[in-house]
C-alpha cells in the first residue's frame, strides 16, 4: 500500500512543549484494497515511522482502537501492520469516500503514540440491485407524449468508477429513459412516453431497465416493468413545492410529525383522489421515517442519531387512481442534541511510582471523545486538586497525568486520582474515571532504637543461653527496605571478643547470655548493637547496651586466721592471770562478694566453757567475760562460726584451740596427754637436738659476722676521722614491724627457754599488748614456733624472739 508520514512542524513544536516526556506525535497513512486476505501485509510501521524492531518489543507496541472492532494487528517482531479479518468497505463506510479507519500505536517506557490511518480501496465486488424484481406501471392510454414515469433506481454499494454508471432500457417502441444526477447525491430516473399508448391494440407492455456499473469486470442488474395501459385519465398530480426542507432533533419520539406534503389533481372524483407514499427509500430511511397516504404528514417511525446521519431525503410521490404521479423531494436536518456522554478510556497507566520520582514523571495516559458536535462534543478534562499530580494536553483528544511535585511514601502511601470530563452542551453531560496510584518505597530512612543506650540488670551466675533483653529498632520504610537485621560491633572486653559473652538473634533482636557471668569477675561490659535494613544500600544506626551484673549471695565466707591445719592443733596462749576483756585472739575472714553479701557477722557457736569466752559479733575478737581462774581447764575447744548477710546466708565454721596455762610444760602435758609410741619420741628428741644445734651454729657465725663488720666500720670510721672526712652514721636494719601490717593487727613477742628435754622448755611471755600461737603437733612430744606466712625465725637458747603476725 501507499505510505504517508505527516508531522506538521509548528503543531509538532506544540506538541512537544506540552508533552516534555518524550512522547512522538506523528502520523502514518496507509492504502489497501478491501476484501484482503487475513494476514496480508498493510505496511511496515517500524521502518515508516523510523523505529527500530526492538523498540517496538521492548517498548511493548500495540494497537489501541476507538470502536469495538480492531481489522489490523501489530506484528511487533517484523514490525508490520496486517490485515485482522477480511475489510468490507461498503460495511465500513458506505457510500463516504474516502473511506478509511484510524488507529494509534502507541510505545511505553518512554510512552510514545502515533497515529495510523488506513485508507480501504474499493473493488468492484457488488452489483447493482433494484429494490424489487418488478415495477407495475399504469397508464392512462391518452398520456400525452412526455410524460414522465419515475422509476426506482438501482443500488450499487460500491463507490466511484464501481458505482452505477448507466441505465439502459429495453425495448424503445413507446418508452425512452432519462436519467438525472441529483446535487445531493444519487440518481434521478424517468421512463418518458415519446410514443402514444394504445389500450386496444395493447393492453400490457414489458421493459427491462438495466443498471451497469463500470467496474472490472462489469456487472449490472435488472428489473422488468409491467406497464398496464388504463382508460384515460388526462390530469396528473401536480405537488404544491417540488422541495420540502424540515428539520428534526434527534431522539424525537415516535409519531412526531416532521412536515405535510401536499399535491393537487384537476381531476374530479376518483381520478382526482391523491394518495401520497415513499416507493423509492433506502432501508434506513424506510425505517425511521412514514408518510401518511392520505395527509402526507411525514412522521418520525424510528430512533433518530444524529451521530449516524445528519441529513435524509424522501421521494415523496403524488398517485391518482388513474396512474398519474408527481414527486417531490423532502430534505430532511436532523438536529443535534447532548446525548452522548463523553467517555475516558485509560491507554496507558501505571498503577506505582516510586517515591524518588521527579516532577514531571508520566503515570497514566488517557483518551477523551464525545461523538456529539459542535459545543456539544467539545470536552474539558480535569482532575481532583488534592493530589500531587496535574493533567496536561498531548494529542488532540489525548492527556498525560504527571507528578506535579515531590513523593514521600512515609507520609502518604497511595493517591486516588480522579478523571473528570465534561462537554459544553446544555445541560453539559460529563463521566469519571478513578485511577489509584501507589508511592513505591526507597530505601530512604535508617532503623531508629527506641533509645540510644540500653542499661540492664543481670544476676550473676545466670544459665547459659539466658535471655537478657530484646531491642527492638523501627524502620519507617515498607517491604525489604524495613527489614531489620541485628548485630554485634566487635570489640575486645577485658581482652576477650563480647561475642564470649553475649550473642544477639539477628532477626528478634533477643540478647541472649553466653556463658554465666561471674561479679567477682567483671562487675559490669558494654558493647554496641548495629540495627541494619535490607535495603540497596543498607542504612544502619547504632545503640550502646550497658549490662550490669548483680552480685549473688554464692560465696561463703573464708576464714584467713587463725589457720586450720591438717596435722596439727593451733593453740592461743591465755595466762591464768587474764583480766576480764583478755584479748585471746582475732578471727579474721573476708568474702568475695559485695554489698550485704560480705557483711560478716561472727557468733560463738560452741566451747568448752561458755562462761569463758565471748566473740565480737562484728569484729570476731575472742575476749574473756570472766577472770582466769585455777580451776578452768588448759585445753580449751572453740567453734565460731561466721555467717554473711546475703540471703540466703552462707557461712563457715573455724575451731580455735586456747590454751589457758602459764608456762609451756603445763599446755604440753595437756596437749600430748594421748599415748604415742617411744620410739617416735625418741626420734623427736633427736630432731630437735639437732635443730638446737643448728640453730647455736647460725647463731656464733652470725655473731662472728656482726663483730666483723662492727670493727671494720670502726676502722673506717678512724680512717675518715683522721682524714677529716665526714662521718656518715649506719643504722642496722630492723628485724619486724612493730606496727604489725599483717592479717592480725597484733604483735606477739614470747622468750623460749629450751633444754635438750622438750618437756623441760619453759615459755615465757612477754607483756599484755602481745600474744601467743603455739602449735601443737598431737604426734609427737615437742613443739614449733610458726607464724601465718609459714616462715620460721630460730634463735638461740634464752634469746627474746619476736613473730609478727
Amino acid at each position: 500500500g501507499q505510505f504517508y508520514v505527516a508531522v506538521h512542524g509548528s503543531a509538532l513544536v506544540v506538541i512537544l512543549c506540552l508533552f516534555s516526556l518524550s512522547l512522538v506525535a506523528a502520523q502514518a497513512r496507509y492504502s489497501i484494497p478491501e476484501e484482503q486476505a487475513e494476514g496480508s501485509v498493510v505496511g511496515n510501521i517500524a521502518r515508516d515511522l523510523g523505529l527500530a524492531v526492538e523498540r517496538l518489543i521492548s517498548g511493548k507496541a500495540r494497537i489501541i482502537t476507538k470502536g469495538s472492532q480492531q481489522y489490523v494487528n501489530l506484528n511487533r517482531d517484523k514490525g508490520t501492520l496486517v490485515i485482522k479479518e477480511r475489510i468490507d468497505r461498503e460495511e465500513l463506510c458506505g457510500k463516504t469516500t474516502p473511506c478509511s479507519f484510524s488507529f494509534e500505536v502507541i510505545l511505553e517506557n518512554p510512552i510514545q503514540l502515533y497515529r495510523v490511518t488506513v485508507e480501504v480501496i474499493d473493488v468492484n465486488d457488488n452489483s447493482p440491485t433494484f429494490a424489487k424484481d418488478e415495477i407495475n406501471l399504469k397508464i392512462v392510454e391518452n398520456a400525452a407524449a412526455a410524460t414522465r414515469f419515475s422509476l426506482v433506481s438501482a443500488d450499487d454499494p460500491d463507490v466511484g468508477i464501481n458505482d452505477i454508471q448507466k441505465y439502459i432500457l429495453k425495448p424503445l417502441d413507446h418508452f425512452k429513459l432519462e436519467v438525472q444526477n441529483q446535487p445531493g447525491g444519487g440518481t434521478f430516473i424517468e421512463m418518458v412516453l415519446h410514443n402514444p399508448l394504445d389500450r386496444e391494440k395493447e393492453e400490457t407492455h414489458t421493459l427491462v431497465l438495466v443498471a451497469s456499473d463500470g467496474g472490472e469486470p462489469r456487472r449490472s442488474g435488472t428489473v422488468r416493468i409491467h406497464v398496464t395501459v388504463l382508460d384515460a385519465n388526462d390530469n396528473a398530480p401536480v405537488c404544491s413545492q417540488a422541495v420540502y426542507k424540515a428539520e428534526v432533533r434527534e431522539n424525537s419520539p415516535e409519531g412526531t410529525v416532521i412536515t405535510t406534503v401536499s399535491a393537487n389533481d384537476a381531476d374530479k372524483g376518483v381520478n382526482g383522489d391523491v394518495t401520497f407514499s415513499i416507493p423509492h427509500v433506502g432501508k434506513e430511511a424506510k425505517l425511521l421515517f412514514e408518510v401518511n397516504n392520505k395527509t402526507g404528514e411525514i412522521k418520525v417511525a424510528g430512533k433518530l442519531d444524529f451521530e449516524k446521519s445528519k441529513t435524509y431525503q424522501l421521494n415523496v410521490q403524488a398517485s391518482d387512481h388513474g396512474g398519474y404521479t408527481d414527486t417531490c423531494k423532502v430534505i430532511i436536518q436532523v438536529i443535534d442534541e447532548n446525548d452522548n456522554v463523553p467517555t475516558v478510556q485509560l491507554m496507558s497507566f501505571s498503577n506505582s511510582i516510586s517515591e524518588d520520582s521527579p516532577p514531571g514523571t508520566t503515570i497514566a495516559v488517557v483518551n477523551v471523545d464525545d461523538e456529539d458536535s459542535e459545543g456539544n462534543g467539545l470536552v474539558r478534562c480535569s482532575i481532583n486538586t488534592d493530589v500531587p499530580f496535574k493533567i496536561e494536553s498531548s494529542l488532540t483528544g489525548y492527556y498525560t497525568i504527571v507528578s506535579d511535585n515531590i513523593l514521600d511514601r512515609e507520609g502518604v502511601t497511595d493517591y486516588n486520582i480522579t478523571v473528570t470530563v465534561t462537554d459544553q452542551g446544555s445541560p453539559p453531560l460529563s463521566s469519571r474515571k478513578d485511577l489509584n496510584v501507589k508511592v513505591s518505597d526507597i530505601n530512604d530512612n535508617p532503623p531508629q532504637f527506641a533509645e540510644s543506650e540500653y542499661i540492664m540488670n543481670v544476676p550473676e551466675n545466670n544459665s547459659p543461653g539466658f535471655s537478657v533483653f530484646t531491642v527492638n529498632a523501627k524502620d519507617a520504610d515498607w517491604g525489604q527496605n524495613a527489614q531489620i537485621s541485628y548485630f554485634l560491633e566487635e570489640k575486645e572486653i577485658n581482652g576477650v571478643p563480647v561475642s564470649t559473652l553475649v550473642s544477639i538473634n539477628s532477626e528478634s533482636g533477643v540478647i541472649h547470655a553466653v556463658k554465666s557471668f561471674d561479679y567477682e569477675q567483671i562487675k559490669w561490659f558494654e558493647f554496641n548493637v548495629t540495627a541494619r535494613d535490607a535495603g540497596s544500600p543498607p542504612l544502619s544506626s547504632v545503640a550502646t547496651v550497658k549490662i550490669m551484673i548483680q552480685d549473688q549471695n554464692d560465696n561463703p565466707p573464708q576464714v584467713l586466721y587463725p589457720i586450720q591445719t591438717g596435722g596439727s592443733v593451733v593453740a592461743e596462749m591465755v595466762p591464768r592471770s587474764a583480766d576480764v576483756g583478755y584479748l585471746v585472739t582475732k578471727v579474721v575472714a573476708v568474702d568475695v562478694d559485695s554489698g550485704q553479701n560480705a557483711w560478716l557477722s561472727y557468733k560463738l557457736q560452741k566451747a568448752t566453757d561458755r562462761a569463758l569466752f565471748e566473740v565480737g559479733l562484728q569484729n570476731g575478737e575472742i575476749r574473756t567475760i570472766r577472770q582466769v581462774t585455777d580451776k578452768d581447764a588448759v585445753k580449751q575447744r572453740l567453734t565460731v562460726i561466721v555467717e554473711d548477710n546475703g540471703q540466703p546466708s552462707r557461712s563457715a565454721t573455724v575451731i580455735v584451740n586456747v590454751a589457758v596455762a602459764d608456762s609451756f610444760p603445763e599446755v604440753l602435758s595437756e596437749f600430748t596427754d594421748s599415748p604415742h609410741d617411744k620410739e617416735y619420741n625418741d626420734m623427736l628428741t633427736f630432731y630437735l637436738v639437732l635443730a638446737l644445734a643448728v640453730v647455736s651454729f647460725l647463731f656464733i657465725t652470725c655473731l662472728v659476722v656482726i663483730i666483723s663488720v662492727k670493727i671494720y666500720r670502726w676502722r673506717q670510721s678512724r680512717i675518715l676521722y683522721h682524714s677529716n672526712l665526714p662521718v656518715i652514721p649506719y643504722y642496722p636494719p630492723r628485724y619486724s614491724d612493730t606496727l604489725g601490717t599483717g592479717t592480725l593487727q597484733h604483735v606477739y613477742n614470747y622468750e623460749v627457754c629450751r633444754t635438750t628435754d622438750s618437756r623441760k622448755s619453759d615459755c615465757k611471755f612477754g607483756s599484755d599488748a602481745s600474744q601467743n600461737v603455739l602449735i601443737m603437733d598431737p604426734s609427737s612430744t615437742g613443739t614449733m614456733q610458726r607464724i601465718q606466712s609459714d616462715k620460721n625465725i630460730l634463735a638461740q637458747p634464752n634469746s627474746p624472739v619476736e613473730v609478727s603476725q
